[in-house]
């Protein structure tokens, strides 16, 4: 046998082998398939869906520093208007630095309340309720203050107390307790 064929032996060997040990039995599979369904059916709660996305890690850590994340983890419903990284560098890093600080605690907390509506709104309802309001709708937040929204260009605006304005710029991202709805800025009380 020359060395051509030894390999391609070789190869087709490694080849069948490598078919072989990749199957699973079907008792592996059935554990294999109850995993996946379990992983499937897993609650996915607001706090969830936020530290899931890569885009919200800033404000995933600072609803953990804030003591907001037990609440938004509770039963809902909630609506959750989450700024990405972006709209929380625009605070600024001095600010956002010192909102961050365990002596700011209840600060953050104060924010991030006002940016959650203890409702159950997509975007529909939200577009709804704009509309029903003669083109603005007041949205009462859990911190106790009200977002105004209207619509720019087909999409939904909020204007914060402080006259601030956050486009919503993916709506309707769906948890077990409620809604998030991801802001271009983080709104202010």
């Amino acid at each position: 046998m020359n060395i051509v064929s030894k390999i391609l032996l070789a190869t087709t060997a490694l080849a069948a082998i490598s078919a072989c040990s990749s199957e699973m039995s079907e008792e592996e599979q059935a554990i294999y398939d109850e995993r996946k369904a379990k992983e499937a059916a897993a609650p996915k709660n607001m706090m969830a869906v936020i530290q899931h996305n890569p885009d919200l890690s800033t404000a995933g850590m600072a609803v953990g520093l804030s003591g907001v994340a037990e609440d938004l983890g509770q039963e809902g419903p909630f609506t959750a208007f989450v700024g990405t990284n972006e709209a929380f560098n625009k605070l600024g890093v001095d600010e956002l630095n010192a909102l961050l600080q365990p002596e700011k605690k209840e600060e953050l907390a104060n924010i991030l309340k006002y940016n959650v509506m203890i409702a159950n709104m997509d975007s529909a309802a939200i577009t709804k309720a704009i509309g029903e309001g003669g083109g603005t709708a007041s949205l009462k937040t859990a911190q106790g203050g009200s977002l105004k929204a209207m619509m720019n260009g087909g999409k939904i605006v909020l204007e914060d107390a402080k006259g601030n304005r956050s486009t919503i710029t993916q709506a309707d991202v769906k948890a077990d307790n409620g809604i998030v709805h991801i802001v271009d800025t983080v709104l202010i009380p």
